[in-house]
């Protein structure tokens, strides 16, 4: 590849990840950034710039423009009534309800998983087959909180076909209306059940075997990868559930609810 390839490729690298950023804004509600003055002041020392989003929405034609809402963000009840029947992607032809979330709308935590499974998708209702009822136990019988205290969330809303991985259109497709979700919820921590969940909101492809356990950030918000349930469930020795406790324990720890 000679230099000009290069600055080409590199410039093509530098307007997705302005596009990433402008589709975060727009989806968060933002409708102008004031430009800073020269002479304004610094940034807080030791904040650390967000990381960009993947570039799944450049890749697909862009984010949906939210309505004007003057910077203030939609409920979850107006995120809901935005998406609507959805049609954007190609999963809504096999699915039998779209999956919105549930919980309490301000909730402390937000978990974020995958997908939909075959009992979400006949329930509508987030982590309700066995991943669920793994997932519920541990925010129950060991964060010792109610279901119904958190908010269960995940990237797409509608059931990808045999629980595959969902493709980078159908997370396009969705990723505004997730963004919004954590807008109007204003969580104090994310925990991203899973690799997808988690390379989504990093904006880069993770190992969640690697990164699992270490605190991370989403624009300005404590973020935990941790195991999917599911995967506990494949994989069920004792050090995956010690993992996956000793995290929520760290997430207990940073709501002010040690356990």
């Amino acid at each position: 590849m000679d230099n000009e390839q290069v600055r080409a490729e590199a410039l093509r690298a530098l307007r997705r990840s302005v596009a990433d950023y402008i589709g975060f804004l727009a989806a968060s509600g933002v409708r102008a950034v004031a430009r800073p003055s020269p002479s304004g002041p610094a940034a807080p020392a030791g904040r650390a710039a967000p990381a960009p989003l993947p570039s799944i929405a450049a890749d697909s034609g862009g984010l949906s423009t939210p309505p004007a809402d003057e910077g203030l963000p939609l409920t979850l009840e107006e995120v809901s009534r935005e998406l609507g029947d959805c049609t954007r992607c190609k999963l809504h032809a096999g699915r039998t309800h779209i999956v919105f979330g549930e919980g309490n709308p301000k909730a402390e935590i937000l978990f974020i998983g995958e997908g939909p499974g075959e009992e979400e998708d006949k329930q509508a209702r987030p982590f309700v087959g066995r991943a669920g009822k793994l997932l519920t136990d541990i925010i129950q019988k060991g964060m010792k909180l109610r279901r119904e205290d958190v908010y269960i969330a995940n990237i797409v809303k509608c059931r990808p076909p045999g629980n595959r991985d969902p493709e980078k259109d159908e997370i396009a497709a969705c990723q505004p209306f997730l963004m919004k979700q954590i807008r109007a919820i204003g969580p104090k921590v994310i925990v991203t059940l899973g690799r997808p969940a988690t390379s989504l909101l990093l904006g880069r492809s993770v190992q969640i075997t690697r990164l699992r356990g270490q605190w991370q950030e989403f624009y300005g918000i404590p973020l935990m990868p941790t195991y999917h349930p599911a995967f506990v469930l494949r994989q069920y020795t004792p050090k995956n559930r010690g993992d996956v406790w000793e995290d929520m324990r760290k997430v207990l720890e940073k709501i002010g609810k040690p356990h």
